[in-house]
């Protein structure tokens, strides 16, 4: 028996729409629901967060004004050491102060920038952790057993790292249903922003 070309081409399109309900469910079965959440989105617009954040700045900014006063008292022992004749005692202890002040401006500023970074991670460790504690419930209580992370930040041709960013993105598509941000938001407790 002759079997001609036509004839395979014809029972492997036949075999093949067989096959296709057999293996859906076979991958329904061995697959789980997925969903995605936006973790920038919600870092980005709930108010407890950014009050947090705010109240870091705040510390920033007057830690700032008072390290300026200090410059400006420095600016005038620096007045003060001109006054002096070089190599004289008071010129020696006029310098050997100014250097001081220096010294310790360098290490307080140092150490407050360090603290206020600790403070900020500290906030995004935490609030990261509630965001994790939430997703768990959220998934548990409807049966979803991945959950990734994307972003749905728009891409903008103007901006380059904007492209990148979109271009280098995790999830390429995803179902508007599939996306837990805003009920992880509200979970959270948080005011839900509007995209």
């Amino acid at each position: 028996m002759r079997i001609t070309k036509a004839t395979t081409i014809i029972l492997g399109t036949l075999l093949s729409i067989a096959m296709v309900p057999a293996l859906a469910s076979a991958q329904q079965a061995a697959g789980g629901k997925i969903a995605v959440i936006d973790v920038a989105f919600i870092f980005k617009n709930s108010d407890a967060i950014k009050s947090e954040v705010a109240q870091i700045e705040n510390s920033m900014k007057a830690y700032e004004q008072e390290m300026a006063n200090v410059r400006k008292s420095m600016q005038k022992e620096a007045e003060l050491l001109k006054t002096y004749k070089p190599g004289s005692p008071e010129y020696a202890g006029q310098e050997e102060k100014l250097a001081g002040m220096e010294s310790k401006v360098k290490l307080e500023t140092i150490r407050k920038r360090k603290e206020l970074a600790d403070a900020e991670a500290r906030i995004y460790f935490d609030n990261y952790q509630k965001i994790r504690a939430v997703v768990k419930q959220v998934s548990e209580y409807n049966g979803i057993d991945l959950v990734l992370r994307y972003n749905s930040e728009e891409m903008e041709l103007e901006k380059q790292d904007s492209v990148l960013r979109g271009v280098m993105k995790g999830v390429v598509y995803h179902s508007p249903k599939l996306d837990l941000t805003q009920m992880v938001m509200q979970a959270m407790g948080t005011k839900v922003a509007t995209r």
